[in-house]
Formats: structure tokens, C-alpha cells, sequence
């Protein structure tokens, strides 16, 4: 029995009519293509202008003949309560209702017509095929976050059975745990890694420790798949040393769909079956290919709540060489709120100080991870986990090189953690800022 497909199915998400959907899709020629993604941007923009009261109000300037006349709705929009965004028809009985992480710091609840929904694990399905994986028969080592309450715990772990994968905790990343880790990985055919990037790196930084390739523990590994978290290129080489496998990067959200997925040529694909993701610029623009941008999504399949132009929060470049077709994620810069001000009024990603910090203190072994926080224009704090306390001249050269890449007069603090502390949901946030820009 295909006990993931038939998991679906009970909960009313048509996996099959959505798998066949998405074929026929992906069959269409570049012309016909074409035609398809015009079809649905208006489809999607004149059902909910008819049907949704919300987006009615929202939207009550569009021409519908016009895209650029349509609105972009961030997440402070949609910040009011699910009944008041529902389509008619719609009700928090007949839809699938999730919460965003709130790693952008503006959490709400959403909701996806079970049609909707089933189109996303179609798209799901589709792309981790490409490395063999399938959701019925390949057994998942998945490193989550998972709900501390008696009921949400259970439910993910009874979730999990139906799934076919076994949940690693991400709260308790000690060589303790991570030898239990190992030791499951030894007596499990697992056949693929899922999860979020930094406890992920951490296994494999373990795994050096214990200079163990795991492919020589679990034969059957054939992909390790990381998603929401950044991903660097030196961490990407660590876990492929260690771990013996392919390791692919996911993008996506919770509330829209799977929106780029590293494809076997190693590009960064993005997802333009279900979703239309564009780059704007300040005032709304679309930006030619090869422009840093924000990143905002439609979905064209979400029938009960409207996600049109959807500003997601992140900020991205879709490379010159994508096509309607076939778009190409060129680079992933961070979130927008991930953004530092300096002393002089210039503004960096957060994650630049990050991946200065990171070439400084990862090189020894001794520390294992870190965050940094911006606690004044001219102050920022490094938490670090090590074995060791960080040696003077790493903190002298970290500042240093702060001042060196940014700008002078930045001062640099650290604090020594036992463990750094995660969202609810186990994420990792490698940049706050505590200021407002």
C-alpha cells in the first residue's frame, strides 16, 4: 500500500487527480506554457474579486487586464483574524489551516483549499523524485522542530508514522544526542536527510569529530535536502565529505508552496507550475533578470485565501538565464528585516556579519555555532557555543575584520552559550537585530 498517498487521501487531498494535473502541466510546449501561466494569474486575481470579501476590499482598484494594477499584500495585511479572509464557501472546517514560523517576525494563520494543498505535495513529490525519493517507499531521517504539548507532539509523531520517517529532536544538538543520532542511522535504512540546515551542519560536524562517513553506517542514503535556513557553500562541502550523499538546498514556505528546488544541473530551480514569483524592486517594479529584489509569489491554486503577489519577506536575484518556463534562482540574500544599520547610515545584510564571523571562528574546530545580534547601531553580540572560551586574538581579529569588510568605529561583543536558542519550531536565526532601522 502507498501509505503516504492513502494518508493524504483520508484527509481529502487528491493526490492523484494532483500528480496527473501536474504532468499535464509540465507537458504543456514553451507556447502553450505561456498561455497557462496568463490564464491563471487572471483566473486567480477575478475568482477572489468575486468571491472573497477581503480581497474584494484589497484589491477594489485592479484592472483586471492590467497585472501591474494588482496590490502587493505583505503579511501585516493578512494579520487579522482567518474568518475575516476566507473566500465564500470557505470555512476553518474545509480548508487545511496552518501558522507561518514567524521567522519574519509577522506570524498568521493561513489557510489552502484541500485542492490547493494537494497540488503542493504533487509539486513536493515531483521534485524530490528527481534523486530517487519517494514519498511511499523511502524512509525519511527528518530534522525538525516538533511541538513540546502532549496533543501537537503525539499528532506530529502519528503524522510522522503515516510519513514513513523518524523525527530527530533539533532542541539538543550535545555529542550525547548526537551519538543516539548516529546509533539510529546504524539500525535504520533511511534513505534520505530532510530538515533544517544548522542542525544538520552539526551531525556532520560530529560525524568529523568522530571521522565517520555515514553512507559507511547507512548504505542506503542517496540525498540530504535542507531547507530554511541559509545554506553556505563551506557547510554544504563539510556535509557532502561527511555524510557520503548528494546535498540538496529547498526553498520554500509553509503558506504558498515548494518554491525553488536544486535541480540535478545544480540550479536552483524555481517552482513555476504552481506559483509566479517575481523580483520587485521599492515602487512595486518587476526588475530584469539579474536584479536583487524583494521576492513576491503568487499562488494561482489557492481558492480560499488569496496569496497574489505576495510579498514573502525575502529579498533574491532570479538569474539572466531563466526563462518563463524554467526560472532560475540566482542567489537567496536573506530576509528583509535581516538588515543592519551602521554608525553612518549605510545598511548590510544581516548575514554579511554572519559569514565574516563564520570565516573567523569555524576554522579550529572549536566552536561549533553561533548567532549574532545587533544590539546598538555601533554594537553587535556573538553567542557562540564551544568547547573552549574563544582565545583574545579571535575576538581582536573578528573585530578587526568587521571593521575592515563594513566600517570603523563597530565594536563587537561574545558570550559564551551552553546551547543557542531556537524558534518554537526549531529554527535557527544566524541574525537579529534589536534596533529598528
Amino acid at each position: 500500500m502507498k501509505l503516504f498517498d492513502f494518508s493524504l487521501k483520508v484527509n481529502g487531498f487528491d493526490i492523484d487527480k494532483a500528480k496527473s494535473t501536474l504532468s499535464q502541466i509540465q507537458k504543456l510546449n514553451d507556447s502553450d506554457f505561456d498561455a497557462y501561466i496568463k490564464t491563471q494569474k487572471k483566473a486567480i486575481v477575478n475568482y477572489h474579486l468575486e468571491h472573497n470579501p477581503f480581497y474584494k476590499t484589497f484589491g477594489k482598484d485592479i484592472n483586471v487586464d492590467d497585472w501591474n494594477s494588482v496590490p502587493v499584500m505583505t503579511k501585516r495585511h493578512l494579520q487579522q483574524p482567518i474568518e475575516h479572509r476566507l473566500s465564500e464557501g470557505y470555512s476553518t472546517k474545509n480548508v487545511y489551516l496552518n501558522k507561518t514560523s514567524g521567522s519574519s517576525g509577522d506570524p498568521f494563520i493561513f489557510a489552502k483549499d484541500k485542492w490547493c494543498h494537494a497540488m503542493t505535495w504533487a509539486e513536493i513529490m515531483n521534485r524530490f523524485s528527481w534523486y530517487g525519493v519517494d514519498f511511499n517507499t523511502s524512509k525519511q531521517a527528518r530534522f525538525y522542530g516538533i511541538p513540546l504539548d502532549k496533543k501537537g507532539y503525539y499528532k506530529e509523531r502519528l503524522k510522522d508514522w503515516f510519513s514513513n520517517r523518524f523525527r530527530f529532536s533539533v532542541f539538543d544538538l550535545s555529542d550525547a544526542a548526537l551519538e543516539n543520532v548516529l546509533k539510529k542511522f546504524n539500525h535504520t535504512t533511511f534513505e534520505f536527510i530532510n530538515g533544517y540546515t544548522s542542525p544538520i551542519v552539526q551531525f556532520a560536524k560530529f560525524l568529523k569529530r568522530r571521522n565517520i562517513v555515514l553512507t559507511s553506517v547507512c548504505p542506503n542514503l542517496k540525498v540530504c535536502i535542507v531547507t530554511s535556513e541559509m545554506l553556505f557553500e563551506d557547510d554544504r562541502k563539510l556535509m557532502q565529505t561527511y555524510f557520503g550523499i548528494p546535498i540538496v538546498n529547498e526553498y520554500g514556505a509553509s503558506e504558498l508552496d515548494l518554491i525553488a528546488f536544486e535541480n540535478t544541473n545544480d540550479e536552483w530551480q524555481v517552482n513555476s507550475e504552481t506559483l509566479l514569483v517575481e523580483v520587485l524592486d521599492e515602487n512595486d517594479n518587476v526588475l530584469p533578470y539579474g536584479e536583487e529584489g524583494r521576492i513576491v509569489i503568487t499562488s494561482y491554486y489557492n481558492k480560499s485565501h488569496p496569496f497574489i503577489r505576495y510579498d514573502i519577506g525575502d529579498v533574491g536575484v532570479l538569474s539572466e538565464e531563466s526563462t518563463t518556463r524554467k526560472p532560475i534562482l540566482k542567489k537567496l540574500t536573506g530576509r528583509t528585516n535581516d538588515i543592519a544599520v551602521l554608525p553612518s547610515g549605510k545598511k548590510a545584510a544581516g548575514l554579511t556579519f554572519y559569514y565574516i564571523t563564520k570565516s573567523v571562528i569555524e576554522n579550529d574546530g572549536n566552536v561549533s555555532e553561533f548567532i549574532i545580534e545587533q544590539l546598538a547601531l555601533d554594537l553587535f553580540k556573538i553567542i557562540y557555543v564551544s568547547k573552549q572560551p574563544l582565545p583574545k586574538s579571535q575576538e581582536t581579529l573578528i573585530n578587526s575584520e568587521m571593521e575592515n569588510y563594513l566600517e570603523p568605529g563597530i565594536k563587537v561583543v561574545f558570550e559564551r552559550a551552553q546551547q543557542l536558542q531556537r524558534t518554537k519550531a526549531g529554527k535557527l536565526k544566524q541574525f537579529v537585530s534589536k534596533i529598528s532601522s
